[in-house]
């Protein structure tokens, strides 16, 4: 299943918003007055200001919202460990995964005899899962539940046997400062295939709607040295390419 991303909402003006915030730190204005001249060229700057500052507490008061699918549950136990955000995830003890899709990770399926074993152990862990929450339903009836709790219980249980290639749908919503520092470890060529596809999608949606707060986010090294020290990718100049077009 592919990896799918839609930034569905966001704090209306974000850029204005934050040269707003900008404003009333670096000049007398009162709030009657904050809002005055905040267009294009005058946003833009106390944007610039605020990043040669290194001064990234405005830019909180904007936020992002996406809801993504096609993605397993390993990249999820990765996102959620970014503490200041907010997630919903789609709950295995409710939703009963009759077919559950899962995410096949690309080295393994360029290579036949590890898709195979790969494919096979996927269908063994839906048949246990099928199995195993029959027998817990029937139990529960017998034991005086009814159809819908029986099954709900025994769900809570069967799901254990998933792997954690098990596909699931998430949303998230981070602020720009959180965003921004999600981008620095995850658009990362040391961090996982999975969670840097996502990493990517995202900064591509974000950009699109506030070029001048993300036009330097990407990876750590776009400050230009590479925190990861002996353990770099070594391709520091070519991902600078990448992200800053330099």
């Amino acid at each position: 299943m592919d990896l799918k991303v839609k930034l569905i909402e966001h704090t209306p003006n974000p850029e204005k918003v934050i040269a707003s915030a900008a404003k009333l730190c670096y000049s007398a204005v009162g709030i009657d007055e904050i809002e005055e001249n905040l267009q294009g060229e005058k946003a833009t700057k106390f944007l610039n200001m605020l990043m040669s500052y290194g001064h990234e507490s405005p830019i909180e008061h904007v936020s992002f919202t996406f809801a993504v699918e096609g993605v397993s549950r390993s990249l999820t136990h990765q996102l959620v460990r970014h503490r200041l955000a907010s997630y919903s995830q789609q709950s295995q003890r409710y939703v009963k995964l009759s077919q559950f899709q899962y995410i096949v990770p690309p080295e393994i399926k360029k290579d036949e005899e590890a898709k195979k074993i790969y494919i096979e152990a996927m269908e063994n862990s839906q048949e246990a899962y099928n199995k195993l929450a029959d027998i817990l339903k029937n139990k529960h009836i017998k034991n005086g539940m009814n159809s819908p709790a029986a099954e709900k219980k025994a769900i809570e249980d069967a799901r254990y046997v998933f792997p954690n290639a098990c596909e699931t749908k998430i949303m998230l919503t981070m602020n720009a400062r959180s965003l921004v520092n999600f981008f620095k470890h995850r658009c990362c060529n040391r961090a996982q295939w999975e969670i840097r596809a996502l990493a990517n999608e995202m900064l591509k949606q974000v950009k699109e709607v506030a070029p001048v707060l993300f036009k330097y986010s990407g990876p750590s090294c776009l400050d230009g040295v590479c925190p990861e020290g002996k353990m770099t990718c070594g391709k520091k100049d070519e991902v600078r390419k990448m992200y800053l077009g330099v």
